[in-house]
């Protein structure tokens, strides 16, 4: 059932994903291309802050600011799982593996070194500091209009 909760925590995280987004593509090489990159992830935004986020709200300031990490978390989490099934697409349609179940495996390193590329402290502060400040957002809408 939709609610202004749900609704807010799909639109803080859409925005954090596209923030997010265009914070990592420097890191990436020149030539890469992102295609739907930040689409993908601002549509993973909306997705998981409407199960996410909004169904958790109501419960004070302590677990908003737990709720806005935990959501920002799960956001990362799906985003690099699904950005390095994407990236493994391209070496499995060269047939480069030996089988799907070596190129589902292939993803687990794809998404390390993704993360590790990825890991600076300005994406981290601005991760958590975003996701914790969205869980407010997300309680001072539920707190409002009930």
């Amino acid at each position: 059932m939709p609610d202004r909760a749900k609704v807010m925590g799909a639109l803080c995280l859409c925005a954090m994903a596209y923030i997010l987004s265009e914070m990592v593509k420097p890191q990436f090489l020149e030539d890469y291309n992102f295609g739907y990159f930040t689409y993908v992830n601002m549509l993973l935004g909306l997705i998981v802050g409407w199960t996410f986020m909004g169904k958790r709200a109501g419960f004070g300031v302590v677990p908003a600011i737990n709720n806005g990490l935990t959501g920002i978390l799960a956001l990362l989490l799906l985003a690099v799982s699904i950005q390095s099934a994407n990236e493994m697409l391209r070496p499995a349609m060269r047939l480069r593996y030996d089988g799907p179940f070596e190129a589902v495996l292939a993803i687990i390193p794809i998404g390390l070194d993704h993360t590790v590329l990825i890991s600076t402290v300005p994406f981290w502060g601005t991760a958590l500091i975003g996701g914790a400040l969205s869980g407010l957002i997300v309680e001072a809408v539920w707190q409002r209009w009930r």
